[in-house]
């Protein structure tokens, strides 16, 4: 998946692999649907599960797998079919059982942010659909990934929640 010759997992942020905008993700009006942000983000995320131990081997291996429970999604400027496109990932937060990441969508040639998403995702037995904790070796994972990410500032936009201007 990933497609990078020694992708250096616990980069501060993460950067994904470079990614395109399909022609078929293209709305009546003309740019990126805005369920394909949600699918550019969690391929991203697969990257990163991927390095901590939690891509698919680990649910055929284990019968645990990690679901979204929560994702608060901005839409800050359209992306048009074949633009390039890269996610950085950082770490927010974890414990024994959830991991709250933020993610940026980036115009790959231009720099400039498209998108960003927050989530809270949960580690699931899916035999019981209860959560689970992680095993200690994706414990370790997240811990490094902790530590490289420790010196990134927390984002402005973590922790939005969708209200109207002007009212709590």
């Amino acid at each position: 998946m990933l497609d990078r010759t020694d992708p250096a997992p616990f980069t501060a942020p993460f950067v994904s692999s470079l990614m395109k905008v399909e022609p078929q993700w293209i709305d009546y009006n003309g740019h990126l649907n805005m369920a394909y942000y949600n699918v550019l983000f969690d391929r991203a995320v697969d990257e990163v599960y991927e390095l901590i131990g939690l891509g698919p081997d680990y649910l055929k291996q284990h019968g645990h797998s990690t679901v979204v429970a929560e994702m608060h999604v901005r839409y800050l400027r359209e992306v048009h079919e074949a633009d390039l496109l890269r996610v950085t990932v950082q770490l927010l937060d974890y414990d024994t059982k959830r991991i709250q990441l933020f993610e940026q969508l980036l115009h790959a040639t231009e720099n400039w942010v498209s998108a960003t998403s927050e989530s809270m995702t949960l580690h699931v037995d899916m035999a019981t659909k209860k959560v689970a904790p992680f095993p200690d070796n994706v414990m370790s994972k997240l811990e490094l990934m902790k530590i490289a990410h420790a010196e990134l500032p927390r984002p402005e936009a973590a922790g939005r929640s969708v209200k109207m201007p002007g009212k709590n």
